[in-house]
Formats: structure tokens, sequence, C-alpha cells
């Protein structure tokens, strides 16, 4: 645990190195944070749910347990999440001091720990290295945010570019109709919200084999899809003109040709590669103009037992999604990592949910409202985190995730 816990928090320094000091104070929204943030927040997690109960004589900083707590109001008050990038101190070194003084602690932590101890604190260590690795995806989301706001189009990390401009045909694979099982067995790591383990009768179905294409969704923006009202849900409608969405977020048109802005900067439109940074109501409207729909996530859990766990994610360092090349007939593609797809299924909890007691009760329960979720992971999801049943969410008007498209409908 000692050497998986040294790796995870390396990994967040890791992908923090591209960026210069003036990077990691920026909040561009609402709902991003900065850098800055993410760093003190994953070891304010450890500190305050592991050392200050574990470690005799340890006391954390107050100052920075207000700063640095999220959403867990049982723990105690907490800084206004939309006003975290007006805090200019601590400054990013005593950010990176923080980190290497909970390591420390940490390691003091593994060392001296009894059975005893173990029993308690194993399952919570787990749960804040997945908790960390959550924060190494929104860290790559928030800083494409803020970069996106530069006109100069500040780069994180040069690649070159792909030379794929084809993609695999799209199939239709069958699932027939009948009772699966969903949802984690508690045999390996999940939250709360995967269990427990479940079954749904669904009727026939046929999934797509592969993600939807920028190509592919070029070609219903070009029919009007953002101006056909009859393809959107209302409140998608009323987000459409209240935003004034006419692409997908990051799509622009510089010299009369769509581009999109990258963690490797503002890049030409390459027609193969998967649709990203689509919200709910844009991936929805596609669907109902490509006379399909969105699978519900007991569809989508029930196929992915076909498809092998692997995939383009945060390890692969592309930051990005790939186009699809390989063309199998019956074969799913592309179901983990490159983009969280999209399903039609709200957020709520399982038959029989039985939310955590305490402060970590709070780590997904209370967010079981208004939110759809999202399956299989993205190109800035560790490998090591993802499971066939992992749930993310978020609201449907939300674009800055790695999100994407894949159709699914009845068969007769």
């Amino acid at each position: 645990m000692a050497a998986r816990y040294r790796m995870v928090r390396a990994l967040s320094e890791r992908l923090s190195e591209p960026l210069e000091i003036e990077d990691y104070v920026v909040q561009s929204m609402a709902d991003v944070s900065p850098t800055k943030w993410h760093l003190a927040h994953t070891s304010w997690f450890f500190e305050t749910f592991v050392l200050e109960k574990g470690l005799p004589g340890y006391r954390g900083n107050p100052h920075y347990a207000f700063l640095f707590n999220s959403y867990y109001n049982t723990v105690g008050p907490m800084h206004c999440r939309p006003k975290r990038g007006f805090i200019s101190r601590p400054t990013v070194k005593e950010t990176y001091l923080y980190r290497a003084q909970t390591d420390d602690r940490m390691m003091q932590f593994f060392e001296t720990v009894t059975d005893r101890q173990w029993q308690e604190f194993e399952p919570i260590i787990e749960l804040g290295l997945h908790h960390e690795q959550q924060h190494q995806e929104l860290l790559l989301m928030d800083i494409k945010h803020v970069f996106a706001q530069n006109p100069i189009y500040p780069v994180y990390r040069q690649r070159r570019e792909r030379e794929e401009t084809r993609t695999s045909p799209l199939h239709w694979i069958d699932f027939p109709e009948g009772v699966y099982t969903m949802g984690n067995d508690g045999t390996e790591f999940c939250f709360d919200n995967e269990k427990p383990r479940h079954r749904v009768f669904l009727e026939p179905f046929q999934l797509a084999s592969r993600l939807i294409t920028n190509g592919e969704y070029l070609a219903f923006m070009e029919d009007g899809g953002y101006e056909r009202p009859e393809l959107w849900l209302s409140l998608g409608w009323l987000h459409l003109n209240e935003q004034n969405w006419n692409a997908p977020l990051y799509w622009e048109k510089p010299d009369g040709d769509w581009h999109a802005f990258t963690l490797s900067g503002l890049r030409r439109i390459n027609p193969a590669e998967p649709v990203c940074h689509i919200s709910y109501f844009e991936a929805d409207a596609f669907a109902r103009w490509a006379q399909v729909r969105l699978p519900t996530e007991a569809e989508w859990e029930a196929a992915s037992a076909t498809a092998p766990l692997i995939g383009n994610f945060v390890e692969h360092e592309l930051y990005h999604p790939a186009p699809s090349t390989k063309i199998p007939s019956h074969q799913l593609t592309q179901m983990f990592g490159d983009l969280w797809e999209w399903t039609s299924s709200s957020y709520a909890p399982y038959p029989n949910y039985d939310p955590p007691t305490g402060a970590l009760g709070e780590y997904n329960g209370k967010f079981m409202c208004n939110q759809y979720v999202l399956r299989g992971g993205c190109c800035a999801t560790s490998q090591m985190h993802i499971r066939r049943t992992y749930r993310n969410f978020f609201a449907p008007d939300k674009r800055w995730p790695f999100s994407g498209i894949r159709l699914a409908k009845g068969m007769s």
C-alpha cells in the first residue's frame, strides 16, 4: 500500500510538471479548481481522514482545513468553491511543502500502524488513492479549460498530429433480452454508488461498435443540428440559446475551418477522432438526429462484459481521444478510455443502496439528483482506477469533461 501511495502521489506531481507557477492559481469558471487546490485538497484528505485519527499527536493546519475541504460538511466549514482562484496563499511552493510533509507523515503511519488500526484505515487509504486519481483527471480537465481562455493557445504537452484520418466502420452489436446482473460485488475496490449488485431485465438492444467521430458530428451540425428545436430536450434548448452553443466546447473557426483546442494547442479537426467535450443535451440531440438513442447504463454495463478492459488512458500520455482504426464486425471498441460515454440514465441509487456513515458518506450519495451517468473512463483516467461498474456523473449541461457519444437502439 505504501508503494501504491507513493506511485499515485507522484503522478499528481508529474501531471503538474509542464505548468508554470502562474498556471497553478487560475480558476476559469466555478466548476474548475486551480491546480494548486487539487494538489492541496488531496493531501488534506489523507491528513483529515488518516493522520489526524491514526497518527498519535498529529494536528493539521486549521487554515488549510478550511481552504482545502471540498464538500464535507460533517468535517467543518469550507471556503467558497467559486472563489478558490482568489487565494494566492499558501503559495505553490508552500503547497508542495504541504504535500511532502503529508507524505512523510503517511510513511511514518505505514511504518507504525498496528494490525487493529490497519483494519480501520486500509479501506480509507484505498479510497483516498482513488480519490486522488479522480483529481488527477480533474486537474487535466481544469487546466485545459484554463488554457482555452487564452488567445495565444498555450501548450500543455506537445504531441504529433495524428496521421489517421479514417476510422473503422460503425457496426451494430446485438445483445439479447434477458436478466443481467449489474453493480459491484465488493470483492475489489469500488465506490459505494456501485453497490449493491442487483438484477435488471433488459429488452433486446444493439450498441454501436465505436464512438461517434468528429466527421459524423460535423454532418449533424451541417444539417442544422444546433438550429432545430425538435431535436433538443427543452432544458437543453434553453442552455443552447443562453450559452450560444453552435459546436462542441473548444471548437472554433480561426481561418474558416473548424479547429479544436487541445492540451497540445489548437489543432485542425481530425474527422476520424471521436467528438469530445459534448454535453448530455448535445449527445441526446445527436442521437435523435440519427434516429436512435443513447444507451442506458444497464445496457452499457451488460455490453461491457464482452469488451477487454483496455484503452487510451492517462498512462498513454495522449490526453486526447484517438481514432478507432480496427475493423471488427462483431466487436465493441473504445469502451474503455478515450472518452466518458453519456448514458440516458439519471444518477440514482441502486436498489437497497446503503451509503457509508459519517463524513465519507457524503462522497457520492448526496449528489444523486439532477445528474446523468457516464461510463468507461477517458484519456485522462488512470487505467488502475477504472472498472466495468464505475459510475461517473455530471449535470447534463457540463461540457468540460472528456465526454463523448456511443449510440444504442432497440431490436424489433
